[in-house]
């Protein structure tokens, strides 16, 4: 009743916003469609901060334990004050670690075993927009976008998942579009497709 007591020029100019806005939120975007699959065969974990490390030292019990990775990326242990172990494989933590006990043990083998995963803040996959429980993930060799999905419980009621997109970190910040509404909710898994580390997943809003 109101929107009729405006004057016709004016009553034309906020329909006119209100179909651009609607628009928006609907529009395909200009993005190619995400590739179906991607070479993850050269792909080995790396650690991170936050990840939990299980160090065993060979005939050495007392110098073995399960240590966390610190915020800055290192950890301690018995003989070792700080080591970087960000970024790094597990065999390269050993071999570190090797170096720095040979000082103290005569011939020293360590084997280092990641017991919790989170990984570093460049290979996690983060989920934004409108996903059930937006958050960041840890890379699976072999991840898809309905695995990451599944993680962040789905779409909300309102998200305009058929225009949702990944930003590729790995390649250069390419960005492409994704079929989530047709994935989550249609069943299509021609709409599934391979994650890569360090993927953003961006669901934007419908309108209506």
């Amino acid at each position: 009743m109101m929107f009729n007591m405006l004057p016709r020029k004016l009553r034309l100019a906020v329909a006119a916003l209100l179909v651009a806005v609607l628009a928006a939120g609907c529009a395909t975007h200009a993005y190619p469609p995400a590739p179906t699959t991607v070479d993850t065969s050269a792909y080995s974990y790396v650690i991170g901060p936050g990840d939990t490390v299980n160090i065993i030292v060979w005939r050495n019990p007392e110098l073995s334990m399960v240590v966390p990775v610190r915020p800055d990326g290192k950890v301690a242990a018995p003989l070792v004050d700080e080591l970087v172990a960000q970024g790094k494989t597990s065999v390269q933590l050993a071999r570190d670690l090797e170096q720095v006990l040979g000082k103290y043990v005569r011939d020293p083998v360590v084997t280092v075993l990641v017991t919790s995963f989170v990984g570093p803040y460049s290979e996690q996959i983060r989920v934004v927009g409108a996903a059930a429980k937006p958050q960041a993930l840890p890379y699976k060799n072999r991840m898809t976008l309905l695995d990451v999905m599944i993680a962040v419980g789905g779409l909300t009621d309102f998200a305009a998942g058929n225009s949702a997109t990944i930003l590729r970190t790995s390649d250069q910040n390419k960005q492409y579009s994704v079929r989530l509404r047709d994935l989550i909710r249609g069943g299509d898994m021609s709409a599934n497709v391979d994650m890569k580390p360090g993927d953003i997943l961006v669901i934007p809003q419908s309108y209506f």
